[in-house]
């Protein structure tokens, strides 16, 4: 051993077999490394398998997310449109429906209904069919 002369390995017996040890062994005097300790590992290191938090969908159903888009026309009164959303949009409540023809009134467009791209079409003709200018995206 290089590093430690004769005269240090006599009065200190026990730590230069470590030493000779460790030096047999590749390591030098030094302990490997976690990267180095692993890669010598005889048993492979427990891997966790990761687990999906939603499905993915590939989107080839019949039943696709679509939005019902309502657009300002003029023609009809909060009460009419108030009316045609109770109506037509499944769990619509009055409140809802106020908020929605302000927004249609005031901003030109709202959304009123997302789902399912089959339910949606029914509620656009049925909004449709109370003339209402009605879009399906």
């Amino acid at each position: 051993m290089a590093f430690v002369d004769e005269h240090w390995q006599e009065r200190h017996p026990r730590f230069a077999r470590s030493l000779r040890f460790g030096v047999e062994k590749g390591f030098q005097s030094k302990p490997p490394t976690l990267l180095e300790s692993l890669l010598m590992a005889d048993a492979p290191a427990p891997v966790a398998t990761p687990v999906a938090a939603e499905t993915p969908s590939t989107g080839t159903g019949d039943d696709f997310e679509a939005r019902v888009v309502v657009y300002n026309c003029d023609c009809h009164t909060y009460q009419q449109v108030i009316a045609l959303f109770c109506q037509c949009i499944p769990g619509m409540t009055p409140s809802k429906a106020f908020e929605l023809a302000w927004k249609i009134d005031h901003q030109g467009e709202a959304v009123v209904f997302t789902g399912g791209s089959k339910q949606a079409e029914e509620i656009a003709g049925k909004l449709a069919g109370g003339g209402l200018r009605v879009t399906v995206q």
